[in-house]
C-alpha cells in the first residue's frame, strides 16, 4: 500500500504544479484582455472604427438614418397645426367669467357630469376588456401545453426507425 500512496501523492503534487501553471496562464490573459492600450497599438484599424462604430450608436444614427429612408420613400409627413385650439380654451374658460375660484367650480362640475355621463360607456368598456384579459389568461396556458403536445408528438415521430423521415 506504500507504493499506491506514493503514486497517489506525486500525481496530486503534480496536479496542483499543473494547477499553478494554468493559474498563471489565466491570470496573463485576463491582464492581456483588460489591456486597451496594447490592443489599439495592434490593431488601430479596428481600434478606431469600434470608435466609430460606438460614437454612431449612442448619435442616433439608425434612427436618423430609418427616418431618412422613410421620407424617400414616403415622402416629407404633414407639418403639425401651429396651435392645437389654446384660442378656442382660453375663451371658453374666459366665458365663464374672471373669479377663479367660480371658473375653477364650474370647470370641475362640468368635468363631473362628463364623467357622470360617460360612467356606463366607461365600465362597459373596462367590463369587456376585463372579459378579455380573463379569457386570454386561461386560454392561453392551455394553448401553451396543447402546442408542446403536439410538438413532442411530432417529434417523437420523426425518431422512429423505419419512418425514414428524418437522416442522420
Amino acid at each position: 500500500m506504500g507504493a499506491r500512496t506514493d503514486a497517489a501523492r506525486q500525481e496530486a503534487v503534480a496536479a496542483r504544479a499543473g494547477l499553478g501553471d494554468e493559474v498563471e496562464r489565466l491570470k496573463s490573459s485576463a491582464r492581456s484582455a483588460v489591456d486597451v492600450k496594447a490592443k489599439v497599438k495592434r490593431y488601430p484599424g479596428r481600434a478606431a472604427g469600434a470608435v466609430a462604430g460606438t460614437a454612431f450608436l449612442a448619435a442616433g444614427g439608425p434612427k436618423r438614418i430609418f427616418r431618412a429612408v422613410k421620407r424617400r420613400v414616403v415622402g416629407e409627413p404633414e407639418p403639425l397645426p401651429a396651435s392645437l385650439l389654446p384660442d378656442q380654451v382660453d375663451r371658453a374658460v374666459r366665458a365663464l367669467g374672471d373669479d377663479g375660484g367660480k371658473v375653477r367650480g364650474a370647470l370641475e362640475r362640468g368635468f363631473a357630469d362628463y364623467l357622470d355621463a360617460t360612467a356606463g360607456d366607461r365600465k362597459s368598456a373596462a367590463r369587456g376588456r376585463s372579459l378579455s384579459r380573463f379569457a386570454l389568461g386561461m386560454a392561453t396556458p392551455v394553448a401553451t401545453r396543447a402546442a408542446q403536445q403536439a410538438l413532442k408528438r411530432v417529434l417523437a415521430e420523426s425518431d422512429r426507425p423505419g419512418d425514414g423521415g428524418s437522416a442522420r
